[in-house]
């Protein structure tokens, strides 16, 4: 598989997994248009500001967006990580043109136990993606 040239990672609500992920390959490739967007509308998460703050990333002042607020939307590849978003942008897809990868990524929010204990999934969903987007765009 060839590195593609644009990117868009989407997730349910665009405050955890999708910002994330883009902020990951914007690092690691910048030649990479990378963004983000959700299905459906959400909030900041704390959690996942502070974990990719650990690693030099800030997130402290974006937004969630939808997949409806894009300006551009001519990506070259869709990479979708929650079950919701991946129905969502097979429909897209009857109609435009670009590919769908699926990348099931569990959502940290999810995660009971002490603030230690959350922390570590949020860190264990960063690195996991850092992982897969390396390999994937890394061609």
């Amino acid at each position: 598989m060839s590195a593609p040239g644009s990117v868009l990672f989407v997730c349910r609500h665009n405050a955890i997994r999708s910002p994330m992920a883009a902020a990951l390959a914007r690092a690691a490739f910048p030649a990479v248009y990378s963004r983000s967007a959700g299905v459906d509308p959400g909030q900041p998460d704390p959690f996942a500001v502070e974990v990719m703050r650990e690693i030099g990333l800030d997130l402290s002042q974006r937004r969630p967006r939808v997949l409806s607020e894009l300006a551009d939307t001519g990506f070259d590849l869709i990479v979708t990580l929650a079950p919701e978003a991946h129905h969502h942008m097979l429909d897209l897809a009857r109609t435009q043109s670009f590919d769908v990868e699926y990348w099931p990524t569990l959502d940290p929010s999810s995660t009971q136990g002490s603030r230690a204990q959350i922390l570590e999934s949020y860190r264990a969903c960063r690195d996991a993606l850092d992982k897969q987007i390396r390999a994937r765009l890394g061609g």
